[in-house]
C-alpha cells in the first residue's frame, strides 16, 4: 500500500464510500471528512500529502476552506472534484486542479504521487 495519504472531504456518504473505496483500491491511504471544519482539523492533526474536496459542504465553501488549507499547509495540493457549473472558470484560479464529474480519478491523483 501507498504512503500516500488523502483527505477527502464529501458530505454525501454515498459519494464518500464510492471515493474512499477508488482511492484505497488505487493504493491510497483515506482520511475521510463531511464537513469542511472536520477537512481542517484533520489537515492540521494528520500528515496529508493531498485533499479531494466538495465544493458544497453544509458549513462552508470549498473555496473558503480551500483558502484556509492553504494557509495552513501550502504545499499540499488541493483538488476540487464536483461539477459546479457557469462559474467554474472563475472558481478555477483557487484550486490546484478540478475534476468534473471524475469518470477516471487517477489521472488526477498522479499529483498527490509527485
Amino acid at each position: 500500500m501507498s504512503t500516500v495519504k488523502v483527505l477527502c472531504v464529501e458530505n454525501h456518504l454515498e459519494y464518500l464510500d464510492a471515493l474512499k473505496y477508488m482511492l484505497e483500491t488505487a493504493g491510497y491511504q483515506v482520511l475521510s471528512a463531511t464537513t469542511g471544519s472536520q477537512g481542517l482539523s484533520m489537515l492540521t492533526s494528520q500528515p496529508v500529502q493531498g485533499v479531494l474536496l466538495e465544493y458544497d459542504l453544509p458549513d462552508s465553501t470549498g473555496a473558503s476552506v480551500r483558502a484556509e488549507m492553504k494557509r495552513i499547509k501550502p504545499d499540499v495540493p488541493v483538488l476540487l472534484f464536483a461539477g459546479i457549473g457557469s462559474q467554474t472558470p472563475f472558481l478555477l484560479r483557487f484550486f490546484d486542479s478540478y475534476l468534473r464529474h471524475a469518470g477516471n480519478p487517477e489521472r488526477a491523483f498522479r499529483d498527490f504521487d509527485g
